[in-house]
């Protein structure tokens, strides 16, 4: 029988830009499973799930999730880690695309991944997209935040 501790750890392996399987991804999870990009606000269920994978390896094609500390606890496993890569891809955000830059990023994530019966449920990950942003050279516009407030 397989840990859940190990179910994670093969996900996370499939999600390497080098072995990138977005099928076998989403077949650790349970049908209705969800992955939740918690700071981006995005969803993806079932069958959306490869989506997630095969659209940050687009973007950073060489993607490499660095564990640095892993914690099954019951049905839980927490995970903190680092996601590093290369911008080689358009960056898709509401206003645009960001062109690739060639940016390195290295990305301090905690992720949550909440399995039954061998099977994922939910995952849940917590990356810090101002981070990763500001390493590919997308600082925050405040000013136009500023003006959209108070029109000023």
């Amino acid at each position: 029988m397989t840990s859940n501790e190990e179910v994670v750890r093969e996900a996370y392996r499939l999600a390497e830009g080098n072995a990138l399987d977005a099928g076998g991804f989403r077949a650790l999870f349970t049908e209705d499973g969800t992955f939740n990009d918690i700071p981006n606000s995005l969803t993806f269920r079932g069958d959306q799930i490869p989506q997630a994978v095969n659209g940050f390896a687009g973007v950073f094609p060489d993607v490499h999730r660095e564990l640095l500390e892993v914690h099954a606890l019951g049905d839980v496993v927490a995970v903190e880690l680092r996601i590093q890569g290369t911008h080689r891809g358009a960056f898709p955000t509401p206003a645009g695309e960001i062109p690739p830059t060639g940016n390195r990023i290295d990305v301090p994530t905690a992720d949550l991944w909440f399995l039954r019966n061998g099977k994922i449920e939910r995952f849940d990950c917590y990356n810090s997209a101002n981070v990763l942003l500001a390493q590919i050279g997308a600082d925050p516009d405040f000013k136009s935040a500023i003006v959209a407030v108070t029109g000023a």
